[in-house]
């Protein structure tokens, strides 16, 4: 394994190498949110893993399945797929696949924007807007109650200083590169991987949900059992994500905002036929 990416241990006892420790340490108490409001997971199905990020949700699905579950994990950014595949390998398993591209509506080649500070941001519809910054810092101060531990501590400090510490943290999280990725289709990897039945899709793109649902022929929604997917609300984007997964048949749906999120522009979304 290269010594240059550093590793730390996940509080199930697993190892993972990593980018950014504070970003692992609240994706991680994120995954169990992947697995409710009726989404269930057994040994022997089919995952697919969009956003997949350094591997997080992969490793965390394959070992709720006692290490058989068959994944095909897609993360288009190639510095992020480096870490993806160092942890991958080191579970020596033959049913996860990992693919060093994204999802989307069509196949292409896109100027992806990463955030090496923040890289679950990193995205094809970037926004680091004043405006979105200061939304971010608002949210975050209205709810730091409910925040992650990363960042909840700042309500026992001055507002002011946490508003200044807040714009640190965020004008870093926003400091950014441009990379070329490479886009699928959904339904290309069903037709070349020869995939009869996906168990539960999730996806987690930053505001290109909706892009990776597009990407689904007509024909091959059958195929899709459970959805879980962040979906960002512009444009009443969760409106058309519901519709669209409804008109497919997957009729049992329930979307959710997280306490701390509350203001902003991220929500959940199960679907089950």
């Amino acid at each position: 394994m290269p010594n240059s990416i550093p590793e730390l241990i996940l509080p199930n006892g697993a190892k993972i190498f990593y980018k950014n420790r504070e970003e692992v340490e609240f994706l991680y108490d994120e995954m169990p949110l992947y697995f409710k409001n009726g989404i269930k997971l057994y040994e022997g199905a089919t995952v697919f893993d969009v956003g997949a990020n350094i591997g997080l949700f992969t490793l965390y699905a394959s070992k709720f399945c006692n290490n058989n579950v068959n994944i095909y994990a897609f993360e288009p950014v190639s510095e992020i797929f480096k870490i993806l595949q160092c942890n991958v390998q080191r579970l020596s398993s033959e049913k996860i696949q990992i693919f060093p591209y994204g999802l989307s509506h069509s196949p292409r080649i896109v100027n992806f924007t990463y955030y090496p500070n923040c890289t679950g941001w990193s995205t094809l519809y970037p926004d680091d807007s004043q405006y979105q910054r200061n939304l971010i810092k608002k949210v975050a101060l209205n709810n730091l109650k409910e925040a992650p531990a990363f960042i909840c501590w700042l309500r026992w400090i001055p507002p002011f200083v946490g508003a200044f510490i807040l714009d640190l943290k965020i004008n870093k999280a926003f400091q950014a590169t441009q990379v070329t990725c490479q886009v699928r289709t959904l339904s290309e990897i069903i037709r070349e991987q020869n995939i009869e039945q996906i168990d539960l899709l999730k996806i987690d793109v930053e505001r290109s949900e909706l892009d990776v649902l597009l990407g689904i022929a007509a024909q091959d929604w059958h195929k899709i059992k459970q959805v879980v997917l962040e979906v960002h609300d512009l444009d009443g984007r969760v409106q058309k994500v519901k519709d669209l997964l409804m008109q497919h048949g997957l009729n049992k749906i329930t979307i959710e905002q997280q306490s701390f999120l509350k203001g902003h522009e991220y929500f959940n979304v199960y679907a089950l036929r």
